[in-house]
């Protein structure tokens, strides 16, 4: 039978040995054979011949009769992929799940829990620049915290907080602290998702994907900032924010 090289290549990629693509595809053309006459039209050993028709059988490449002699015959092309596709997707999923409940415990625990980063930024520069990484990676949710004090940071931010700028797939929760007109300029965030303000807010900060929080440290020093990935200090900081975003009114 005349195959050509890129559909052999394509059988091997499925995992089908040499020998197992010979006899596969000699019984596609052939149909019903014994191993001995598969052996002879396949050019494969007569003594390897049984362990490759089990490995095709098991693979889901081909069947045999029930009683003796045993013929084989070859399960429809089609068929034979769709189950090496589910086959080989199982695997892929069992294995998937052996390395993150081992490796990713190990990794999430080097990086978030034994050496956790922390960074005190000074001045509005250092600030939106770190800020601008910081909102390039978000990718699920940002949520920002921005007391009175930290107006000027947040006005200068507004082009990170910008729709174009972020990827469409980030919400954004904006909470301002004092007056609603002293905050008229975030209503231009409006498409990027809620608003609200309330009376008052000790700090305030901004946090992506529950996993990056810069913090806004206090009113005599606006433009200081702690920048940390810190999983215990992230997770405090996300649930304060919600604690008050419950309590805030929605501009």
């Amino acid at each position: 039978m005349i195959t050509d090289d890129k559909t052999r290549t394509a059988l091997r990629e499925m995992g089908l040995s040499a020998y197992e693509i010979e006899s596969y595809l000699v019984l596609l053309s052939c149909g019903q054979m014994t191993a001995m006459e598969v052996s002879e039209q396949a050019n494969v050993p007569y003594s390897k011949m049984y362990e490759v028709l089990n490995s095709l059988k098991d693979k889901g490449w081909i069947r045999s009769s029930e009683s003796r002699p045993f013929k084989y015959y070859p399960v429809p092309p089609l068929e034979a992929t769709r189950l090496t596709k589910l086959r080989i997707e199982d695997k892929y999923t069992n294995l998937e799940n052996d390395i993150s409940q081992t490796l990713q415990p190990l990794y999430e625990k080097r990086e978030l829990f034994e050496r956790p980063e922390m960074i005190i930024l000074r001045g509005q520069q250092a600030v939106l620049n770190k800020l601008e990484d910081v909102l390039k990676k978000a990718s699920i949710e940002i949520v920002v915290a921005a007391p009175e004090f930290a107006k000027p940071v947040i006005a200068l931010a507004e082009p990170l907080l910008s729709g174009s700028s972020l990827k469409k797939s980030v919400h954004v929760k904006f909470m301002a602290a004092g007056k609603k007109k002293d905050w008229e300029f975030i209503k231009r965030f409006s498409a990027l998702g809620e608003l609200r303000v309330r009376g008052h807010m000790f700090g305030g900060g901004i946090i992506t994907d529950g996993k990056e929080a810069m913090l806004f440290l206090g009113e005599d020093k606006p433009s200081l900032v702690i920048w940390s990935n810190h999983i215990g200090l992230v997770g405090f900081a996300r649930e304060y924010f919600q604690f008050l975003w419950d309590s805030s009114k929605t501009v």
